[in-house]
Parts: structure tokens; C-alpha cells; sequence
């Protein structure tokens, strides 16, 4: 699934990336709204983590998504 995909299906996907980044609040989902830079952003901000570890996290979730139907 390529990101623009992710981002028209954020709504949908907001569940699978409260799951993998537990300490992201419905808010801050909200606020990423799908796109990518904010979520690196969140992710570092929470996590404390560089912007490339953030990315690579974002690549991982990104790959493991399955297309939709």
C-alpha cells in the first residue's frame, strides 16, 4: 500500500496505528490526518527517537498493510 492510499484510508487505518504506536493519542491521530511528515513528527515527539528511526517505524507499518479490497 503506498502512502497515498494510507492517507485516503486513514479513518480505517487510525486502529492499526494506535496499535503499533500505543502512546499516540485519538488526538494527535486525528492531527496526523494521514500524513506522513506529521506522523514522523508525532512518533518523535513521543517516543524521543530521530527522525530516521521514525521513518524506518513508518516504512515497517507501511509495508505490513495490506491492500484494500
Amino acid at each position: 500500500m503506498n502512502w497515498d492510499q494510507i492517507e485516503g484510508n486513514w479513518k480505517q487505518l487510525k486502529g492499526s496505528a494506535r496499535e503499533k504506536w500505543g502512546k499516540l493519542t485519538d488526538d494527535d491521530l486525528d492531527i496526523v490526518g494521514g500524513k506522513r511528515d506529521k506522523l514522523v513528527g508525532k512518533i518523535q515527539e513521543k517516543y524521543g527517537v530521530a527522525r530516521e528511526a521514525a521513518e524506518k517505524q513508518i516504512e515497517e507499518y507501511r509495508s505490513g498493510l495490506k491492500k484494500p479490497a
